[in-house]
């Protein structure tokens, strides 16, 4: 039988924790059998987790036992990794022992060292974090979860499930997994990933500064047709200062600001209204369904149709 461990930290966060419990010890093979053993793991028996204390039956030794081992997000991702905790990861991985994360466990596994030099994803409020304190891994914020073999990470809270149903499909096929997600009332697939679920803001612009009247009047003319040419025209600086002023202050150009800008009002009005989504196109300044679809698809993951079911 596939063993797996999950393994709980003081701060573990209790929803990432259950997910690969839930899942796993209620896979059933077609002869009825389990699919898995789940051994909870910790460095002491007794685990830190917010809102009440829980034991932990085994401890880091079962690590080395385990198929794959699952570490849960915890309330504090940068906090230092203990030496025998480090150590029973690396010996795992070591090993060939698959290592997958939830949420914010892609931390634990990055000061492990487990994810240097490769692709790895995390909920998109951290995703800035991890790229900043981890710089040698390649951080995706828009993805549920990453698979880069041996070594799995996700994204927040529900793309835990997303991470077990998928390795779940990976041990014993499509039918274990889909009986499976029906009875964690799942689809088995979601479409599109996490960046139809991350919030998007303006790109900052200190206040004060010289481009924020001409934010302000793009973020009020949505719905024109305007061109680069438009914009620092109403800057009052030629397009080439105006680029420099936009990167140097908010991070990105004036147009990928401007369709930005364009795609989170698009999102409120899904939410909010019933107009059609050629209406909304419209009105936020698209010039045809197609380039909104495109762009809104190119940002959030998703079509507008699928996102205002998601989300309206």
């Amino acid at each position: 039988m596939h063993t797996v461990a999950v393994l709980a930290l003081d701060q573990v966060i209790p929803f990432d924790l259950s997910t690969p419990i839930e899942v796993f010890t209620r896979t059933r093979l077609p002869d009825g059998d389990a699919g898995y053993r789940v051994l909870i793991c910790a460095e002491h028996p007794e685990v830190d987790a917010g809102h009440f204390i829980l034991r932990a039956p085994w401890g880091l030794e079962r690590l080395a036992e385990a198929d794959t081992v699952i570490v849960p997000g915890t309330a504090e991702p940068t906090r230092p990794l203990s030496p025998a905790v480090r150590d029973a990861l690396t010996s795992a991985a070591a090993k060939g022992t698959r290592i997958a994360s939830i949420c914010s466990g892609t931390f634990i596994l990055a000061a492990a060292g487990l994810l240097d030099g490769l692709r790895a994803t995390t909920h998109w409020v951290a995703a800035g974090l991890l790229a900043e304190t981890h710089p040698a891994i390649d951080v995706d914020p828009d993805v549920l979860y990453v698979d880069n073999g041996q070594i799995l990470t996700s994204a927040g809270a529900a793309a835990g499930l997303d991470l077990c149903l998928h390795l779940i499909r990976r041990d014993h096929g499509a039918a274990i997994a889909a009986d499976a997600a029906r009875l964690s009332v799942m689809a088995l697939e979601r479409e599109g990933g996490q960046a139809q679920f991350i919030a998007l803001r303006h790109p900052p612009a200190p206040r004060g500064s010289a481009l924020e009247p001409t934010l302000l009047w793009m973020q009020e003319n949505l719905a024109r047709d305007l061109s680069l040419a438009d914009i620092a025209a109403r800057a009052g600086m030629s397009t080439r200062t105006l680029i420099r002023h936009f990167r140097e202050q908010t991070g990105t150009t004036p147009l990928q600001w401007l369709h930005r800008t364009r795609v989170r009002q698009a999102q409120h009005l899904l939410e909010t209204t019933q107009h059609a989504v050629e209406r909304i196109g419209a009105e936020v300044g698209f010039g045809s369904p197609t380039s909104f679809r495109d762009r809104f698809k190119r940002t959030t993951g998703v079509s507008p149709a699928t996102y205002r079911r998601a989300f309206r």
